[in-house]
């Protein structure tokens, strides 16, 4: 099998080819292993390989399973193999060699529905930035142009996928960690709702459930099959079908105004307003509306709950190592010291609003099926953009040494880096923090060539919508074929 074959097939179609005896486990993974020879010196999308345990896993017979033979990568990200390495992004784990004790139970899920697991994807330390570049294994890069960054933090993901190395791929969104990345690399890019698929055995549930894992893929039946896959129990009708269904028409109301107040890029807001045309055209009712939220009291709320998780991964780690500050990157130190800084009631008045939110989302679905925005506020940037000036990160280093980080919080520095942060992505977070599903869509691309996502969120349990609505689009608006110019 060559390349362009192997590329013109979506997962749920390289598993059929398997069932059938037209193709082997052993002959896609060979494609896969090359296609990453072939890119990923430049790309960087995988950033840890198991060729040799791969090639026996897909000799097994026979396979078993809806996706039996397909290769596929996990996210080095809580989709650990156990007794396997799992550095998070991180120096102090690499170093120390760490290993997972037992597999995650969205792996275990996934090897067992027959995807033939290879490697292991980049993200950044603890997935704790909207870019990849982690400094222990270095930037990952776009495929659609390798002077871009694929987002975050499952960027490294969505570059095997966009590049061809793999149809689909491990990812997880505790913030818009598998939408924004599917927007800056042209594919699509699916956040279950709250507790559709297990966060075990390391957590119960991560981040109180605003976490979950999925896929980023090409096609949307993939991304629907694997949620079947991953569930714990089964929907009254499978996602795979809904993709087929008739979505009806939808009652949708959409914004293309930043939830925190700053610039959004005029591409964003084409890709929302075509996309508005585009839904008016298949019979669906379109217009402007927003959910009764204070943006910005979200965003903070966010940002609280995140500095705090950071700060109990940091500690976690430390005691696990032994490390000292040289094992973070500056960036982590700075959001541990915070979430160390928050008050025990802080944190729970911010949990405590979560469910004014809810609250909010509920009302806005009663007059509106799904709400449309930009998935993201502008286009991918350039590797490097997002780092911190010297300057900045002077300062910060002689803060954390002296522990002054009361002085620098009042200055409003620590404040303008999180809003420059959050400025770029401030539509995600939103489906987080109400455990509801939502999807990012690729269906504009710049004059540059270079894709913007829409997002689309239902209310809580509406991924069956959701699903219907991305089977019509993909029909009408095809994408999968749309790919980049790589060798």
């Amino acid at each position: 099998m060559d390349f362009e074959e192997y590329r013109r097939m979506d997962a749920m179609a390289m598993a059929a080819a398997v069932a059938d005896g037209q193709t082997t486990a052993r002959e896609l993974l060979e494609c896969a292993l090359a296609r990453t020879d072939a890119v990923n010196p430049e790309l960087n999308a995988v950033v840890a390989r198991r060729d040799a345990r791969a090639r026996e896993e897909a000799e097994a017979d026979p396979p078993a399973g809806p996706f039996a033979g397909v290769p596929f990568l996990v996210k080095d990200l809580f989709q650990e193999l156990a007794g396997e390495g799992s550095d998070r992004g991180c120096r102090a784990l690499r170093d120390a060699g760490a290993s997972a004790e037992v597999e995650a139970g969205i792996t275990r899920r996934w090897r067992a529905a027959g995807l033939v697991v290879f490697g292991r994807t980049n993200t950044p330390e603890f997935g704790a930035r909207s870019v990849t570049e982690p400094v222990v294994h270095g930037p990952a890069r776009n495929p659609w142009d390798p002077a871009l960054s694929p987002g975050g933090s499952s960027g490294g993901a969505a570059a095997a996928v966009a590049a061809g190395i793999v149809p689909v791929a491990g990812a997880n969104d505790g913030g818009g960690s598998i939408r924004i990345p599917a927007s800056h690399c042209g594919l699509f890019g699916f956040k279950p709702g709250r507790g559709r698929t297990p966060a075990g055995p390391a957590f119960s549930e991560w981040m109180h459930g605003a976490a979950v894992h999925h896929v980023i893929s090409r096609s949307v039946r993939d991304s629907a099959a694997l949620l079947d896959a991953a569930l714990g129990g089964s929907p009254a009708r499978p996602f795979s079908e809904a993709v087929a269904a008739v979505p009806g028409s939808l009652r949708i109301g959409y914004a293309t105004r930043s939830p925190i107040g700053m610039q959004v890029h005029p591409e964003c807001h084409a890709a929302v307003e075509g996309t508005a045309r585009l839904l008016e055209g298949l019979g669906h009712r379109v217009e402007e509306a927003e959910p009764a939220i204070d943006g910005q009291q979200l965003a903070r709320d966010w940002l609280t709950l995140w500095f705090g998780q950071v700060a109990a991964m940091v500690e976690r780690v430390r005691q696990r190592t032994g490390a000292g500050a040289a094992g973070f990157e500056l960036e982590t130190r700075v959001m541990a010291a915070l979430g160390r800084s928050l008050s025990a009631a802080d944190y729970v008045a911010a949990h405590e609003r979560w469910n004014r939110y809810r609250h909010a989302m509920h009302d806005f679905h009663r007059q509106y099926d799904l709400y449309l925005t930009p998935t993201v506020a502008r286009p991918p940037p350039r590797i490097g953009e997002t780092a911190l000036p010297g300057w900045q990160r002077t300062v910060l280093e002689v803060v954390l040494r002296s522990g002054t980080l009361p002085l620098l919080r009042a200055s409003g520095l620590i404040e303008r880096l999180a809003c420059d942060e959050l400025g770029r992505v401030p539509f995600t977070q939103l489906a987080n923090l109400t455990g509801a599903p939502a999807m990012s869509v690729p269906l504009h691309w710049t004059p540059h060539n270079l894709p913007v996502g829409v997002q689309f969120v239902a209310p809580v349990t509406g991924e069956a919508g959701l699903f219907s609505l991305a089977g019509q689009l993909e029909t009408v608006s095809p994408w999968f074929d749309r790919v980049p110019a790589l060798p």
